[in-house]
């Protein structure tokens, strides 16, 4: 069955309709590696895989983004087969970030007893990290801040860039390898996020050919974007993907 990038969500923070902008990489059907994990796109993976999942990978902290942490340190905690079993995938820089946004609640359970770290396993990565025999690239993109949001490729088979500006220099280096781009884009840019006619402007045709949409604010603005000819994630699309390249190690 291969490979497949399924969209969980793809709006941005106030379509609540369309799901937060979340995905899991599935192989042979499975649930592989979550990325993200915000409330409305953790129950759309509920509803897809009746579970939670059991690898995330964080792009940034904004709570469209994370706001479903604290139902997956639930459900972890308080499974003995899962707890501290989870692994999350956190950039080195946004581990501090995290923390202070998720983590630091006074008494995560009501009771004591427990640290909101205790139903992970926390795994901070710098340029690359490895996930299943597989080695995933991390790289920065451009969103509210410096350093404080990142994507992610599969070498030869998919990049997701999270949140973010147009980033020709990013994607020359960490998407020339044929892949699917998985970018957030809107029909109207702002400071922190990509609009079509950034996109359009920034990018060669060759690399919008590969580039499927997300993160929009509305059904009929995904409309307007197919109207330019480009294609447009909808929530529970599951995308097909080619087989990852053998890792080359640098």
């Amino acid at each position: 069955m291969g490979w497949t990038l399924r969209f969980l969500g793809v709006g941005n923070a106030g379509a609540v309709e369309l799901g937060s902008a979340m995905a899991t990489l599935e192989r042979d059907g499975a649930p592989w590696l979550t990325i993200d994990c915000g409330g409305e796109g953790l129950t759309a993976y509920q509803a897809r895989y009746d579970g939670m999942p059991d690898a995330v990978f964080i792009t940034h902290v904004h709570l469209d983004h994370v706001a479903g942490m604290e139902r997956l340190f639930v459900a972890s905690y308080f499974d003995e087969a899962r707890r501290g079993k989870v692994r999350l995938y956190v950039p080195a820089p946004l581990v501090p970030v995290l923390h202070q946004r998720i983590a630091s609640y006074p008494n995560v359970l009501a009771e004591g007893g427990a640290n909101f770290w205790d139903a992970f396993q926390l795994i901070p990565v710098g340029e690359a990290f490895w996930h299943d025999g597989q080695r995933l690239e991390v790289f920065p993109v451009r969103h509210h801040w410096p350093d404080t949001a990142f994507g992610l490729r599969l070498r030869g088979s998919v990049v997701w860039t999270g949140d973010t500006r147009p980033i020709p220099e990013m994607l020359a280096r960490h998407a020339d390898a044929g892949e699917v781009i998985a970018h957030d884009c809107a029909l109207h840019g702002n400071p922190s996020h990509s609009g079509i006619d950034d996109l359009e402007r920034e990018y060669p045709a060759a690399l919008l050919a590969r580039c499927v949409l997300y993160h929009y604010a509305s059904v009929e603005d995904a409309e307007a974007l197919r109207a330019h000819g480009h294609r447009v994630a909808e929530a529970g699309e599951g995308l097909p993907l080619v087989a990852p390249l053998p890792t080359v190690l640098p």
